[in-house]
């Protein structure tokens, strides 16, 4: 049976060794495509992005390590310089709290299960495609071949047999941990503080409605080694139906105005032509 918590992942970059065991083991359970093995130019990577076959996605970040004056150490010469470093996260579908590609859905193929997590039913989704720009990370993609749209499922199926989603428990360091959200967001808070001690500079991104209040917070949300701009993570994500209630007040206040305006001017008329 599913426990009827709200269940989530914490992703750690700081664990993230970059096996890409997440991808495959994603891949494999949910019997999606492959994506091609030419590296696309983008470090070791070759699935690029989330997308309608690519569920879980491991980005290889780059990053140069600048030359140090050696002499400083008591030794001469440089060194670092002409050398890179990797930064490692595996992003996924963050199962918003407010989930703008479930309130742009028209036909209700998109829906919140018991345990909390965004569900898109293959069987009632008809491609219409407005969920694919409602989603504030992009993560939503239509496949070519039927049009439908896909994504993570939290691996539904597996938790209804009282399994973990499929790249947690293929994840060797246990930088993706599937859980009680609630119990997920104290651990990473414990994260946070020990690895501050350490003097590693880290972040949570996410985590909650305070942290994120665009999408209500995060059920999949991530302990970062650096700015969500470096791992492709927006940092202050909105979903676009938030806007909504402004967009039809703004309007209701412009046909005042205007009527207003108009009346004016027929009582205007009126007085002049007397």
């Amino acid at each position: 049976m599913i426990d009827p918590q709200t269940m989530g992942f914490l992703t750690d970059a700081t664990l993230c060794i970059g096996c890409k065991a997440c991808e495959v083991a994603c891949k494999q359970w949910n019997e999606l495509a492959d994506d091609g093995y030419a590296l696309t130019g983008m470090s070791y990577d070759n699935t690029a992005a989330l997308g309608a076959s690519t569920w879980r996605h491991v980005a290889f970040v780059e990053q140069p390590i600048p030359a140090v004056d050696t002499r400083l150490l008591g030794y001469d010469g440089r060194a670092g310089g002409g050398r890179i470093a990797w930064k490692m996260l595996s992003d996924v579908c963050k199962h918003c709290a407010r989930a703008g590609c479930l309130e742009a859905c028209p036909t209700g193929a998109i829906t919140r299960t018991e345990t909390g997590s965004v569900y898109i039913q293959p069987d009632v989704c008809n491609g219409c495609g407005y969920c694919v720009p409602a989603c504030p990370f992009g993560v939503v993609a239509r496949r070519e071949d039927d049009g439908r749209a896909y994504k993570c499922t939290l691996c539904y199926d597996r938790q209804q047999g009282g399994l973990e989603p499929a790249c947690a428990k293929a994840c060797p360091t246990d930088s993706i941990e599937f859980g009680p959200v609630e119990r997920l967001r104290a651990k990473a808070a414990a994260r946070v503080t020990e690895l501050r001690a350490r003097g590693v500079a880290v972040q949570l991104y996410g985590e909650d409605a305070a942290a994120q209040p665009g999408t209500g917070g995060l059920h999949a949300f991530f302990l970062l080694n650096d700015e969500p701009e470096v791992f492709n993570l927006p940092p202050a994500p909105v979903v676009p139906t938030m806007g909504v209630g402004r967009s039809w007040l703004a309007a209701a206040a412009g046909a005042v105005a205007i009527s207003a305006l108009a009346v004016g001017a027929v009582l205007l008329g009126r007085g002049r032509s007397r």
